[in-house]
């Protein structure tokens, strides 16, 4: 077992342990709410956490946060009770209860896509930053193989979570003009409390979660808690696909005239990255099973494939043996990451305020998965007579073909080829933002502030390195030589890989940001008004490895690596620096203590990150220009939040990674749409909640054209102007009804979730059409006694097929013979918790 894994195991059982002795014996009288746990839970609304008396935080620099009917700006929140029931496969699945947000929650725990309506992203999450305590976690939202989701994981140390969307959002942290997600951490209480979790999965999960907070002396508080857990996976791969576990600490301290917190978190966690799959394509927008692969079950990884050696360095002599890199599948997407962060609040008296917080976050976010190649499934004959006319061999060649285990392979059997990427991510990233305020009289306060952030990111590629697998469930990779019995030409090498590494990079990246801004906010009677601006400067410099490409081996019947990207140790040196404004207004009017109207006009930023440096480094920072008018009301019975909008994007880029490298440009996008969400309450035990989002989006100002293949199997190139835009939904909603049964023994409550997702396209020329979908998920939660609580849960319970992208590896059509490569969300996974809390 990895030391940091053993680490992280055995620390939290330790305090778990701590947990269960102390709770025999302490009191459970209700904490005291100390001026530290005020704050970190100022959003926290048990009766009912949909309010407009709710205080935020997030998107505003008030001292001690805003109301929610106050709020020029929409914003969503949940406590992690609510955060239960929305039933979330993953971090980035949490965040589509954000109105507009759709995440592709098909890949597994991490690597998710997430896309914003109207934020032209394409893949990756460039619009979405996920902060802890107001902190990023890292500067820049996306890098490849990296988005912010993939470095934090759910559990019980989280009270709640605050999203916005644009709006004031661009003037503070990393100035994130699409969605800011941001996760407060439970802290300690002048009473010992806690709670402890075992959960039990139908794909063979089992989880461990705990939380302990507690008093330290002298207005000092600490905390304790995480999770560790196992599973096959609802798409098994016969090993592991998630093991890991996470923990989070926090100290807080009350001081005379404000607090101060602190935090660490350790993350080591492996997961299976699940890449496009084989699925029937009958018509556009139709899908069904491809035989012996289920799309909501199947993987391509097995046993069979999960140890392999990756050649990355040529050698200097005829049928010498390259140097190379090992894989173990197992360790698939997942994070060895380590935080620590902290907040300080002082009010100086006067109406003068200060606040400030920084996070420190490194480790390793690696890569080890198959990925689409772009090639359809075919015949094990035919995919060897394509080869041979491919790669101009003679016809009169005898084909010999086995498994690696040495039994024949069926001639006639459908294979396919999957690329097993290799990538070494290294981060680093230090963030710190201050804001001092000063109220100049009555109802206005003016904010000076900063953010700083310096990060860096070392990479090492070697993506291609094409498999000859089996096309079906947990597959055995094939070895084929061909022969004229003089001459043996090896198809793929003894481990079934048919090319080495088709792109190969290593490269050295640093970068500085640096923001100043300022606000004001002018409460006027019923009105409130507030406006900012924001200047900020990126520099960035890179030392990329050159490559070149070449017979790794000096054997030309090797057809295997006769062609592979290796590194040539020469470098090439990269420099960006670049400044570019923000700035909002906004105003809200509060009608009574039940609705508020507010509209907004803000322009937000976009910097390149370093992949889009590499590959255009004269890259031009986007530009986001946002309107949108917004109506809030409340009563007994009603909750809603609705808000119309109009998106204008300018010079975004656009990066595809492909077998054959990358290729970039940019272009711009045009989105109308309504971001909605309500809650009925006919009666105090049944309620009905809707969120969702119509959006209509299109690409604009791209002056070139696209070379693609159609659908009759053509050649044709057409500008994307005007396309829909890319993978996300024209419309979307989740309609969740829920009943709450009050009983002598405790209560109990019942919910379900139905979820639709419109028709989307996964390519930017609407060659790729991915239909629509629905799910369903469901929970019980019933409390008893004062102390235990039993949870059963069930996501995709219906068994649904929903298309969450096209061939990535591809810009046009993307089905042959009734067959696309494709992802779907998975199968159905039901859980059952059992938790005692003291």
């Amino acid at each position: 077992m990895n030391r940091t894994s053993r680490f992280t195991r055995v620390t939290l059982a330790a305090a778990i342990a701590a947990v269960l002795m102390s709770g025999t014996v302490m009191a459970q009288d209700t904490a005291t709410q100390t001026p530290a746990k005020k704050q970190a839970q100022a959003g926290s609304s048990a009766s009912n956490p949909q309010s407009l008396n709710q205080v935020v935080i997030t998107g505003n620099a008030a001292a001690l946060g805003l109301r929610k009917i106050d709020a020029s700006y929409s914003i969503t929140t949940a406590s992690y009770a609510e955060i239960k029931e929305k039933n979330p496969v993953s971090t980035a699945d949490l965040l589509k209860m954000s109105p507009g947000v759709f995440p592709e929650s098909s890949g597994g725990q991490t690597g998710a896509n997430i896309e914003v309506a109207g934020f032209p992203g394409g893949g990756d999450a460039p619009f979405v930053t996920v902060q802890m305590n107001g902190s990023p976690i890292y500067p820049a939202s996306t890098l490849s193989f990296l988005a912010n989701s993939s470095m934090f994981r759910l559990d019980d140390t989280i009270d709640r979570v605050e999203t916005v969307q644009g709006g004031p959002a661009v003037l503070y942290g990393n100035g994130q003009p699409g969605l800011t997600a941001n996760f407060i951490l439970k802290q300690g209480t002048d009473v010992p409390s806690g709670d402890i979790g075992l959960t039990v999965g139908s794909e063979g999960m089992q989880r461990l979660d705990g939380f302990y907070g507690f008093p330290l002396g002298h207005n000092w508080y600490g905390s304790i808690g995480g999770f560790w857990r196992k599973s096959d996976g609802v798409r098994d791969p016969q090993f592991s696909a998630d093991k890991g576990g996470q923990l989070t600490a926090t100290l807080a301290h009350d001081l005379d005239n404000g607090s101060v917190m602190f935090y660490a978190r350790a993350l080591h966690d492996k997961n299976q990255f699940v890449t496009d799959t084989p699925i029937l394509n009958p018509s556009k927008g139709q899908f069904d099973n491809y035989p012996g692969f289920s799309p909501l079950t199947g993987t391509f990884g097995s046993n069979a494939d999960r140890y392999e050696t990756i050649a990355t360095t040529p050698c200097a002599t005829a049928g010498c043996t390259p140097g190379g890199v090992g894989v173990d599948l197992a360790d698939g997407r997942g994070a060895d990451i380590h935080m620590i962060g902290g907040n300080l609040d002082l009010d100086f008296g006067s109406g003068w305020s200060l606040n400030d917080k920084f996070n420190f976050t490194g480790g390793n976010m690696d890569t080890r998965s198959f990925f689409s190649t772009g090639q359809n499934p075919t015949s094990l004959a035919d995919f060897i007579a394509g080869k041979e006319a491919a790669d101009g061999l003679p016809t009169d060649l005898t084909a010999s073909a086995t498994y690696t285990n040495g039994k024949p392979a069926d001639m006639n059997e459908n294979v396919t080829t999957q690329g097993l990427w290799y990538v070494n991510k290294n981060i680093r990233s230090f963030s710190n933002e201050v804001h001092l305020s000063k109220e100049l009289f009555d109802g206005n306060t003016l904010t000076f502030g900063n953010y700083t952030a310096v990060y860096s990111a070392k990479d090492t590629w070697f993506l291609g390195n094409n498999m000859l697998l089996q096309a079906k469930n947990n597959p055995n990779p094939i070895v084929v030589n061909l022969s004229d019995g003089a001459t043996t030409y090896a198809l793929t090498d003894p481990q079934g890989f048919t090319s080495g590494s088709s792109f190969a990079l290593h490269e050295d990246w640093n970068a500085t940001n640096t923001a100043f801004f300022v606000t004001d906010s002018w409460k006027l009677d019923n009105w409130l008004f507030d406006a900012g601006v924001r200047v900020e400067h990126q520099s960035a410099n890179g030392t990329l490895t050159n490559n070149a490409s070449g017979d790794l081996d000096n054997n030309p019947n090797t057809l295997y690596n006769n062609n592979a990207s290796y590194l040539t140790g020469d470098t090439t040196k990269l420099n960006y620096s670049k400044s570019a404004p923000s700035w909002t207004i906004g105003a809200n009017y509060t009608f009574n203590d039940h609705s508020s109207a507010y509209a907004r006009v803000n322009d937000g930023i976009h910097f390149p990150a370093f992949d889009d440096l590499r590959g255009l480094p004269t890259t031009p920072v986007q530009k986001i220009h946002n309107m949108e008018v917004g109506y809030k009301y409340q009563n007994k019975y009603l909750y809603v939040d609705v808000a119309a909008y109009r998106r204008l994007f300018y010079g975004v880029p656009y990066t595809i990674t492909t077998d054959n490298g990358q290729q970039s440009f940019t272009y711009g996008s045009a989105t109308k749409g309504v971001n909605f969400q309500a809650t009925i309450r006919p009666t105090d035990n049944f309620s009905i909640a809707l969120t969702g989002d119509y959006m209509d989006g299109h690409y604009t100002n791209y002056k070139g054209c696209v070379s693609y293949q159609t659908q009759s199997g053509g050649t044709a190139c057409d500008s994307i102007t005007g396309m829909q835009l890319q993978r996300q939904p024209k419309f979307q909603y989740r309609i969740t009804p829920a009943y709450h049964i009050p009983a002598a023994w405790g209560d109990i409550k019942f919910w379900a979730t139905y979820e639709h997702v419109g028709d989307r396209y996964g390519d930017l020329i609407e060659q790729q059409p991915l239909g629509n979908y629905y799910d369903v998920s469901a929970g019980i939660l019933a409390n008893v006694g004062t102390h235990w609580t039993y949870t059963l849960r069930g996501t995709n319970l219906t068994n649904q097929i929903g298309i969450t992208e096209g061939n990535s590896r591809l810009f046009g059509f993307a089905s042959g013979g009734g067959v696309i490569l494709a992802r779907s969300i998975e199968g159905r996974e039901v859980n059952f918790q059992v938790k005692y809390e003291f």
